[in-house]
C-alpha cells in the first residue's frame, strides 16, 4: 500500500456521477482521489500510468463491467488493491 506518511492513492470507477463525487467526498480526508473513471475500458487505460494503491469499482459498468475490469487491472497493476460494491 502506500508508502508511511503518504495517503493511499485512489482511482474511483462508476457511471453514475452523483456516486463517484460522494465517494470522493468520504474518502478525500482519508485518500488522495487520483482519477475518476466511468467504465471499465478507461480504468485499464488510466490505471498502469497513475499506478494507484486503490481501485473502488461498480460491478455493473457499461462497456467492460467492473469485476472484468479487476480481473484485468490486477494483471496488470498486480500490488492493487480492489474494492467492489453494487450501486443498485
Amino acid at each position: 500500500m502506500a508508502n508511511a506518511g503518504k495517503l493511499p492513492r485512489v482511482i474511483l470507477a462508476d457511471d453514475h456521477t452523483i456516486l463517484t463525487e460522494a465517494f470522493r467526498k468520504l474518502l478525500e480526508t482519508h485518500c488522495d482521489v487520483v482519477a475518476s473513471v466511468s467504465d471499465g475500458h478507461a480504468l485499464l487505460d488510466i490505471a498502469p500510468a497513475l499506478r494507484p494503491d486503490v481501485v473502488v469499482l461498480d460491478i455493473a459498468m457499461p462497456l467492460l463491467n467492473g469485476l472484468e475490469a479487476g480481473r484485468r487491472i490486477k494483471e496488470l497493476v498486480p500490488t492493487i488493491k480492489t474494492y467492489f460494491f453494487d450501486d443498485e
